[in-house]
């Protein structure tokens, strides 16, 4: 069999486009009420007076849930937020404090969503109003350094900066911004709670259905094995359903104190709060280089926002630590707190955002070098982790560069910004690096032969939509010697052997060898079922010689001697055969730096009247080890560099700076890139082997597509009118000004 690296359609493609595939709200269950979260109207302060009477009258109303009658937690509810990246401080209804407005303050159950939605407009608060902190630019000069970002010190230094300023040919000093951004996901947020005795089911819309039992099972004082999370099916998470957020534990404290299962649906404009966004930044860069292009220094200093509830780092600068062989170079992290919901993972924390300071800065620097901006970047191309001093697992970057730069028609651009036009409008081309972190955690899966010769494979990780169903199947059929439609994987449930978080586009390269190992471990159980067997005709034959071929079992020298899994298994009782194995990282970890990198080039047209900015064409090129699924592969980087187009273009979260409410909490305000937006993209995967990322060779792919692209199109966009915009998303006003 060789399924792996074709262009699989999906498995579960039929289900969805059917309406067969459940997700997390849809699952019926008997006796199913509706919740509904009540949320603050103010940034901070506390509840001076709550009157929930009218609600508690009203028809339907089964439970009107506030500080004053929810159930007392361990730890008041923290118990579970010491267990990252599941693991978060959460607003469980435990005091009377308000943090942030739009933060859950009250659940109203009801039989039905409307009777909830109608009595939780009848709960009357009144607040106590404190100070809040909501404008950035006022606080940034007071930040300070977090503990840590990932597992890395916020700072760095090798070599030295000032020594490296002093031959400098050409220098850039400036700042670059980044707006809040909130995930915007089809499927909310979303939640199923179901208590039988001590027992809890939580049908969760999650990234993590792991991580989701363990920090509810820490959260409510109860062990983990009492506790199941079903999620089959997820529309669109990008980040934001990585940890485990307010509403599922109050959906499980709702259902146990109504005593019915709970439905809780977060609506649209309460995704822009209590569920993460991705934080305002601000980077200072400094970039200089001698003559001939080699970079003598390079600083990056960012400064991002969090919450007064807990800390979390937007880690822009690590990528700069490591893209370019830098002798001198500085980077800083630090964090200034606001009266806002606690920011999160958004696709490619910290590449997306610093990707476009750094790679808008070597724009600039190659602009004053009047040197092509790929060869700049070629001249300081990092043989090795120029950070770490260890050697990359692979890396094809110039590759990316050669192939990207020929498919996209490089040479044909003029170096003066303004010097192309088409069509009465001003076209610019800009070109950037992208790179992410190639990521594996631990993971376990069981693959099982049924007697009718069909297999079962099973891991309790997730499919946000990205094809994991898919991949998969096509691992353990390659594996087993199986038809494809033979296999049938399965996925999201915690009882099923453990997985990681799918974030950190890791899933693939984590869950396949867990996979394959528990395949291949299958497949020798019944090869020495056979050779063992005095009436199989494989009897004796060396384990090696055996190889499994589209279901039956055949010796390699004698092709002729063979014999069908199903008849192996009818005569050893018609009992399942299955095998459990576990797969993680070894030495490899830290002998070798592990990264995907590539290269955007974007075109773009702007109207020199109107300032309106159209991307005509994206290619980008990826180096990104062994793609499984070439349809899914591509399908992953296209909807990356779509949401780069976003990125740079369109997406702001708008804050009333009076009251800290996000204004444009919906999607007909919050702007995201719709089919008119987007041009040609054309997606480039080259071919690169690696064998020490995991035994497939397989790298991430989720989150490298979006990297870089913001930076390519601000350079573009520099290239086509000569103005150069550092503040996303690049407006036409900006143009205009």
């Amino acid at each position: 069999m060789n399924y792996i690296g074709q262009a699989v359609n999906r498995t579960d493609g039929i289900d969805k486009v059917t309406g067969r595939a459940l997700y997390a709200a849809e699952h019926r269950l008997p006796g199913l009420a509706h919740a509904v979260l009540v949320m603050s109207t103010i940034p901070h302060g506390r509840i001076a007076r709550i009157d929930t009477s009218a609600a508690e009258r009203m028809p339907g109303v089964r439970l009107v849930l506030t500080h004053l009658n929810a159930e007392r937690l361990p730890e008041d509810g923290k118990a579970g937020a010491n267990s990252p990246p599941a693991g978060r401080i959460m607003s469980l209804l435990q005091d009377d404090q308000v943090h942030y407005n739009n933060q859950p303050v009250g659940v109203v159950v009801a039989e039905s969503l409307e009777q909830a939605r109608d009595a939780a407009r009848h709960v009357r608060i009144e607040y106590e109003r404190y100070e809040a902190v909501l404008d950035f630019e006022q606080v940034k000069d007071a930040s300070y350094a977090p503990e840590k970002v990932k597992t890395d010190p916020p700072d760095s230094l090798r070599g030295n900066l000032e020594m490296g300023l002093r031959d400098a040919a050409a220098t850039v000093d400036a700042l670059y911004t980044t707006p809040t951004e909130h995930h915007n996901p089809m499927e909310p947020h979303a939640t199923i709670a179901a208590w039988d005795g001590d027992r809890l089911t939580l049908y969760d819309s999650t990234q993590y259905v792991t991580g989701v039992r363990t920090t509810v099972a820490k959260t409510l004082g109860i062990a983990p094995e009492r506790v199941q999370v079903i999620c089959p099916y997820v529309g669109g998470g990008f980040g934001c359903k990585g940890s485990t957020w307010s509403h599922v534990v109050l959906a499980a404290m709702a259902a146990r104190r109504a005593g019915c299962p709970v439905k809780l649906v977060l609506d649209r404009p309460q995704m822009f709060g209590p569920v993460g966004a991705r934080p305002e930044t601000e980077h200072r860069m400094l970039a200089a280089a001698d003559a001939s292009g080699r970079l003598n220094a390079l600083r990056h200093d960012v400064t991002a926002v969090t919450s007064f509830i807990e800390d979390w780092i937007e880690p822009s600068a690590l990528m700069t630590r490591m893209l370019y062989d830098c002798p001198n170079l500085e980077t800083r992290h630090r964090l200034s707190k606001l009266n806002i919901g606690t920011p999160t993972f958004m696709r490619a924390p910290g590449e997306a955002t610093g990707s476009f300071a750094l790679e808008a800065a070597l724009d600039e620097l190659a602009y004053a070098l009047e040197m092509d901006p790929i060869e700049l970047r070629l001249r300081n191309y990092a043989e090795k982790d120029p950070e770490k001093g260890t050697p990359w697992s692979s890396k094809s970057l110039r590759e990316c560069y050669r192939q990207g730069a020929e498919r996209f028609g490089w040479q044909r651009r003029t170096p003066r910004p303004g010097s192309m036009r088409a069509d009465g409008k001003l076209v610019g081309l800009g070109m950037a690096t992208a790179t992410y972190p190639a990521n594996r955690s631990q993971a376990a899966a069981m693959a099982r032969l049924l007697p009718d010769g069909t297999a079962l494979v099973r891991s309790g990780t997730q499919d946000l939509g990205t094809g994991t169903y898919t991949v998969m199947t096509q691992v353990a059929a390659d594996t087993l010697g199986l038809p494809l439609e033979k296999v049938r994987f399965e996925l999201g449930d915690s009882s099923f052997p453990g997985a990681p978080v799918s974030g950190g586009s890791q899933s693939v390269a984590s869950v396949a060898p867990a996979v394959r190992a528990a395949a291949d471990a299958l497949r020798k159980k019944l090869i020495e079922m056979a050779i063992g067997d005095p009436a199989s005709p494989l009897h004796q034959a060396g384990i090696e010689e055996i190889r499994i071929e589209d279901g039956w079992l055949c010796r390699q020298s004698e092709p002729a001697r063979r014999e069908e899994l199903t008849t192996l298994l009818a005569r050893h009782g018609g009992q399942p055969v299955e095998a459990t194995m576990q797969s993680k990282p070894g030495d490899e970890k830290t002998a070798y730096s592990h990264h995907s990198f590539g290269a955007v080039f974007a075109e773009v047209h702007v109207d020199p009247d109107l300032g309106e900015i159209r991307v005509a064409r994206i290619v980008g090129s990826y180096g990104v080890g062994r793609l499984l699924n070439r349809k899914t592969g591509r399908s992953q980087l296209m909807g990356g560099i779509v949401w780069g187009v976003g990125l740079a273009l369109l997406e702001k979260t708008e804050y009333d700076l009076r009251d800290g409410r996000a204004v444009n909490a919906n999607l007909a305000e919050y702007h995201v890139p719709v089919n008119a937006d987007i041009g040609e993209i054309d997606v480039i995967v080259v071919d690169e082997d690696d064998p020490r990322i995991n035994p497939l060779g397989a790298k991430g792919i989720g989150e490298i597509g979006i990297t870089g692209v913001g930076a390519a199109i601000a350079n573009a966009v520099y290239h086509a009118t000569g103005k150069r915009i550092r503040n996303l998303p690049i407006t036409l006003d900006k143009l205009l000004d």
